[in-house]
């Protein structure tokens, strides 16, 4: 080993340092398609230990790579072979949970289901949910500012931190681990960590917001015959269910289709053919009640031909198959491969209009081979895409990132919603962002990063 990595073994331990096969070995995504190529990953116990290994690496300019649960999807823990990776995953405690001010303290390498878990047994509820809950970790989802499936009624990962403990390039240790709901003093410097993706500071422990469990949930699956009535749909259950929504997804045909019906994977709770599929969950504070008032509005939606067909799940068993559906991301990717994977966000009511022209073109483009699917969280305006054409080659994919996101210029809609921008998105920034913003984030990159040794070629290039 390098003489670095001998220091940095010294500050880890045996059980801190891996290299060789160990970390060839290791998958860098959840696909297990890609392999780390790192010439180390270095697991810290504590928050002293990353600090100490960050004033080794910052002292010999080592340039290291944080990684979670590998569940990205924009190459934002990509490690070049002379890169050190940095991995929590000896840091996974829920340190505490305060039932009264309903707020819980983790470790940031806690998977996102650990600390759902967590909160359920004390009768709370972790609200930032997406399908790779079981691996994705908390501090991934904090630098990423992940989203999910509930963001209609409890926001993205920022609206559930409190406070944040991050060491920073040099190895200095900002401890801002906040419980308050209101703590208006100075600069929120949490913010700074939260979304930029590892590279201004690794998030080591956080102090997230819990919500009261609901006592009830129900969910149902809708199939509706155009977008006009996903939109009236989802106006007419706003009313109607008011805070209890909680989940509204949106499964075009090019998605159902494939998935529930064709994959072999499900029993379709409907038959396939219809154009949209909609789940709708809503949560509240009385079962009967609440059971109720969900089996009206959906009678309402069907007597007013918002939906030709729908199901109510009848038990968690059937609400978890429902579910199993939008999740099966996995097989969506095995499905549809080669294709590029995309995350955007716009008004909802231009939805229609932009995935019908990018439709056209791209199929102008590419002609019949051209795989296109289309879901999403439409209740908070986000859209994901999978793209893609034979032969599937470096140019193919420029010119669909292209297509998707030059699309999205007329509509002031965003490249990114909720994966944040990684390797992937890079090029593509200047359409969200305006030059005075990226001179901006450059500047704070440079101020807390001079040697630019934190995810070096993320986000800003």
């Amino acid at each position: 080993m390098s003489e670095l990595l001998d220091r940095i073994a010294h500050v880890v331990g045996p059980q801190g340092l891996l290299t060789g096969e160990d970390v060839s070995g290791r998958a860098a995504d959840f696909m297990g398609i890609s392999h780390v190529a790192a010439k180390a990953i270095v697991r810290p116990a504590s928050t002293a230990e990353l600090s100490a290994v960050m004033k080794l690496c910052h002292a010999a300019g080592q340039a290291v790579v944080p990684a979670g649960g590998y569940t990205g999807l924009v190459r934002g823990t990509v490690c070049q072979p002379d890169d050190i990776q940095i991995s929590l995953e000896r840091m996974r405690v829920v340190e505490a949970i305060d039932p009264i001010g309903r707020t819980m303290t983790v470790e940031a390498g806690c998977p996102v289901q650990t600390a759902q878990d967590a909160a359920a047994e004390a009768g709370l509820k972790f609200a930032v949910d997406w399908g790779a809950r079981g691996t994705a970790t908390i501090g991934g989802g904090i630098s990423t500012n992940a989203g999910g499936n509930s963001v209609v009624r409890y926001g993205m990962m920022r609206d559930s931190v409190l406070g944040i403990e991050a060491v920073l390039a040099d190895g200095t240790v900002i401890s801002s681990m906040n419980t308050l709901l209101k703590n208006n003093a100075a600069y929120d410097l949490k913010q700074l960590f939260i979304g930029s993706e590892g590279t201004l500071g690794i998030v080591t422990r956080a102090v997230l917001k819990l919500q009261s469990a609901p006592l009830s949930t129900n969910t149902a699956l809708l199939a509706l015959e155009s977008f006009d009535a996903v939109q009236a749909l989802f106006v007419h259950v706003g009313k109607r269910l008011g805070a209890m929504l909680t989940s509204f997804e949106v499964m075009w045909a090019s998605f159902y289709d494939r998935i529930a019906v064709g994959s072999g994977n499900h029993n379709p709770p409907l038959p396939g053919g219809h154009p949209f599929y909609v789940i709708l969950e809503a949560s509240g504070t009385d079962q009967d009640r609440d059971a109720e008032l969900f089996e009206t509005v959906l009678g309402e939606a069907l007597e007013q031909e918002l939906a030709v067909d729908a199901v109510i799940a009848s038990s968690k068993a059937q609400a978890e198959q429902i579910w199993a559906i939008r999740d099966d991301v996995k097989t969506l990717a095995l499905m549809t491969m080669p294709s590029v994977t995309f995350d955007i966000s716009l008004p909802i009511v231009a939805m229609d209009g932009y995935v019908t022209k990018l439709e056209a073109d791209a199929r102008a483009t590419f002609g019949e081979s051209l795989r296109m699917v289309v879901f999403g969280h439409i209740g908070d305006g986000n859209l994901h895409l999978l793209l893609g054409a034979d032969p599937f080659t470096p140019e193919m994919k420029h010119r669909i990132e292209e297509l998707v996101y030059t699309g999205l210029i007329a509509h002031q809609g965003s490249i990114s919603a909720e994966h944040g921008i990684g390797l992937d998105k890079r090029e593509w920034l200047g359409i969200t962002r305006s030059p005075e913003e990226i001179a901006l984030m450059q500047r704070l990159k440079a101020m807390m990063d001079p040697a630019n040794i934190l995810n070096p070629g993320k986000v800003l290039g």
